[in-house]
């Protein structure tokens, strides 16, 4: 009979762990792409409200009209920039994800070796039991009784 792998609860708990980690970085990329397309949107707008500017300027407009265009430019780069900030705290913090994740599968990795090993020891130790079950059985098929008639 096969010894039950005494680190298995602790493998589960591995797993458990290891699976929560790769979720949690999968929330961590995707947050980040999101903050990424958000960025990349607000730069979009920002250059065509520029072109608009530009237009608007070659057709002739009021010093007031410019600054509203001005003064909104100047809201959208700081909301721009405000961007750029989130995008780099959503890139650390998948870094950070990804560097849990690493950890935890790397121990997860040293457990499942353990119960490979586990596991191929048993195999070897009733492979070796039932060699020599089998040995005892065909010692005793082709031995000779004695007749105790003869």
């Amino acid at each position: 009979m096969a010894q039950p792998f005494s680190l298995q609860p602790l493998l589960e708990v591995m797993q458990t762990r290891t699976d929560e980690a790769t979720r949690k970085l999968g929330q961590l990329i995707a947050a980040e792409q999101n903050q990424r397309s958000r960025l990349q949107m607000l730069e979009e707008y920002r250059a065509e409200y520029a072109q608009r500017m530009s237009e608007a300027t070659a057709q002739g407009i009021t010093r007031l009209v410019l600054h509203n265009y001005q003064d909104f430019l100047a809201r959208i780069d700081q909301a721009i920039e405000q961007q750029r900030l989130t995008v780099v705290d959503s890139e650390n913090s998948t870094k950070a994800g990804q560097e849990h994740w690493k950890n935890q599968n790397k121990q997860l990795k040293a457990i499942d070796t353990l119960s490979l090993r586990h596991d191929a020891r048993e195999r070897y130790r009733e492979g070796k039991q039932e060699q020599k079950l089998q040995d005892e059985f065909s010692s005793r098929k082709y031995s000779i009784p004695e007749n105790p008639d003869a």
